[in-house]
């Protein structure tokens, strides 16, 4: 069997009322001290768990997962067979807004009303799964979630009876997470705008023959005012 621990990162020095996307911020204290907590009490669940610890870490290349797969490695290193290493894949990253990447939700707006070309931006266009802004670089969220449910398909084996029990982790973005998760088929369609990731928490998924089954962790409950990342 192998299983995924799907990490979304801490609490990080995010731009106000702007898309996260590829911020290059550190995590805040208030977020680190998080992510230790959460690695501490998986640790607890994992020493008990029979799952052995992929000796790599995957993470995405932005400085607040990197930090957060660190934190991980730190706490996590008396339960690896071999010293842990942390991997940055640009793969795991969250959606781009290409051109426009690190500017404001306004400022975006005003970009695209300057543009005799374009058509004003429909109505919630930042958390809709199929929007790409018309602009070089830019994902829509199922673009994004397609580039990392591939990149964890290199993770899995053919058949889950090719593996013993290992557990691979995975840090990155709340929202490419979760449409990655339903390009795999762990989650409905209908589940990624309802739910969402606690910062720096494990959901640990196990695949067998007739699916996905969920061993540790609880994804967030979305609420209005929750960041898309």
């Amino acid at each position: 069997m192998v299983a995924l621990a799907l990490i979304r990162h801490g609490e990080y020095a995010q731009l106000a009322d702007t898309p996260s996307a590829l911020q290059p911020y550190p995590l805040t204290e208030k977020g680190a001290h998080e992510v230790r907590e959460q690695a501490r009490q998986f640790g607890a669940w994992l020493a008990t768990s029979g799952y052995q610890l992929s000796a790599e870490i995957h993470c995405s290349t932005l400085l607040r997962a990197w930090q957060t797969a660190d934190i991980y490695r730190e706490e996590l290193t008396p339960l690896f067979a071999e010293p842990p290493r942390l991997r940055s894949f640009s793969a795991l990253c969250e959606r781009s807004v290409g051109a426009l990447a690190n500017l404001s939700v306004e400022e975006i707006e005003r970009i695209v009303t300057l543009d005799p070309r374009l058509a004003p931006l429909p109505k919630g266009w930042k958390s809709t799964s199929d929007f790409r802004l018309p602009f070089d670089g830019a994902e829509s969220l199922l673009d994004a979630g397609e580039r990392v449910a591939a990149h964890l398909q290199t993770l899995l084996p053919p058949s889950p009876r090719l593996a013993g029990k290992q557990l691979q982790l995975i840090v990155g973005h709340g929202a490419s997470i979760r449409h990655a998760a339903y390009h795999l088929n762990v989650i409905p369609f209908s589940d990624i705008k309802r739910l969402s990731m606690f910062h720096g928490h494990p959901v640990v998924f196990e695949r067998h023959h007739q699916g996905w089954s969920r061993l540790y962790g609880n994804w967030k409950q979305r609420q209005s005012a929750d960041p898309l990342d």
